[in-house]
């Protein structure tokens, strides 16, 4: 799609004309991926994005920013190609005050799963820790997607930055047809390695979901161990030491690269940033790809993480220039 450049137009399109685009793609699904549920994972599509398979509508998404999934296995044809489609509208384009870009500008991943699997981002994690000792509490979200109750053991180990298995728990769970539930559990960790802007400490969390002892489903999650606190006096302290956060503002895009970004030129300018001094970013000014959380974990930045910037008014008010 060409159009012409104009200043009457808005800089949400780098001044070129908004419109309606149509992606397509045929996929050949296995067979024997008969039993399993069929899901498209989304990291980002700009805006007003439709999904379809093989002609059916699975969803609309008018936010540009947020990750979405979809099911598609009532549509799918096992052992065929399946069209996909995304129908995505930015007709009404004036509604940043930054290029945004247009169409799929993140990864898409097609997703094969058991009917009893772990519910989308249903791994959390998050650490506590009270002098020498470290807890991790750990959630974990399971949806049992067959036709009958079913029971399942859920087992999550922890593994410290050289692969070593420092602490490992292990939960049961019964789950009706269609249900949905949740699991809260901790893993104890002595003296852990704690992560700050100069040595960013990561552990990682192996969740393994078994069903009549045979893995059904597993997930990675990277965590760490860290204090904060924020003081009238002395300002902000990471793991109780004072510091200054000297931050940045970053758009999704990368100038004149666009907003398709590759993890490796967002690796390349926070290296750099942080060369000059930089230990904090402000994701301007909306949710960003999961690359860049990523990078600020294992590079060491903090993260003041933004959902929107206009929060009492629509956002489209720029319609020139």
């Amino acid at each position: 799609m060409k159009g012409q450049l104009s200043p009457t137009l808005a800089s949400a399109t780098g001044y070129l004309p908004g419109g309606i685009g149509w992606y397509g793609k045929e996929l050949f699904v296995p067979r024997d991926k008969e039993k399993e549920k069929v899901y498209l994972y989304f990291e980002g599509v700009y805006n007003r994005s439709e999904v379809f398979v093989n002609g059916h509508s699975l969803g609309v998404r008018p936010n540009g920013y947020i990750s979405f999934m979809y099911e598609g296995t009532p549509y799918i044809k096992f052992g065929e190609e399946n069209l996909i489609q995304v129908r995505v509208d930015h007709s009404q384009s004036a509604d940043s005050r930054w290029y945004t870009g247009s169409g799929i500008y993140r990864n898409v991943w097609l997703v094969y799963a058991n009917p009893v699997h772990i519910a989308q981002w249903g791994v959390y994690a998050w650490p506590e820790v009270k002098g020498n000792n470290g807890t991790l509490h750990i959630e974990v979200g399971i949806e049992n997607g067959s036709a009958s109750q079913v029971g399942i053991t859920i087992i999550n180990e922890l593994f410290d930055n050289r692969g070593n298995k420092i602490a490992d728990n292990i939960r049961k769970l019964t789950l009706n047809s269609g249900e949905t539930n949740q699991v809260k559990t901790k893993l104890h960790v002595n003296k852990p390695q704690l992560w700050s802007i100069d040595s960013p400490t990561l552990y990682t969390l192996n969740t393994r979901v078994l069903m009549e002892g045979k893995e059904i489903d597993n997930s990675s999650t990277k965590t760490g161990f860290r204090t904060y606190t924020f003081d009238p006096d002395q300002g902000f302290a990471l793991n109780g030491k004072p510091m200054k956060v000297k931050g940045v503002c970053i758009h999704h895009d990368a100038g004149v690269l666009g907003a398709a970004v590759p993890r490796e030129v967002w690796k390349r300018c926070l290296l750099t940033l942080k060369e000059i001094g930089c230990n904090a970013i402000r994701t301007s000014h909306n949710p960003q790809a999961p690359d860049l959380y990523n990078l600020h974990d294992e590079l060491g930045f903090l993260v003041m993480n933004e959902a929107f910037d206009e929060w009492e008014f629509h956002k489209r008010k720029w319609l020139e220039g």
